[in-house]
């Protein structure tokens, strides 16, 4: 069964920095796009960045210049390092990958920048 878990939220403060791991199992996220998404209380899931098979990233206007997708092909997993943090990046973040028809989310793991 494809398999999404996130890890790494936590409680940081406003100009500090994360790193968010989506370990995948049963794909291969060196051949399908994954992507990280976040959910603020009241407001939609939004897309944060992805990348492709291919090595190619998309960012949200929001997380570019703070935020880097990356993954590790030997460990399966996918990161969001997270630098320059803001209140405003507070939600819960999800795993994302589309296999076909099919779209696979993570449980999320919570980050909330505060003071």
């Amino acid at each position: 069964q494809v398999q999404l878990v996130e890890s790494g939220g936590g409680l940081v403060q406003p100009g500090g920095s994360l790193r968010l791991s989506c370990a995948a199992s049963r794909f291969r996220v060196s051949i399908y796009a994954v992507g990280w998404y976040r959910q603020a209380p009241g407001k939609q899931r939004e897309l944060v960045a992805s990348i492709t098979g291919g090595d190619s990233t998309n960012y949200a206007d929001s997380a570019k210049g703070r935020f880097t997708i990356s993954r590790d092909n030997a460990k399966n997993t996918v990161y969001l390092q997270m630098n320059s943090l803001k209140p405003e990046d507070t939600a819960v973040y999800y795993c994302n990958a589309n296999l076909g028809p099919w779209a696979y989310w993570g449980q999320g793991t919570q980050v909330t920048v505060s003071s």
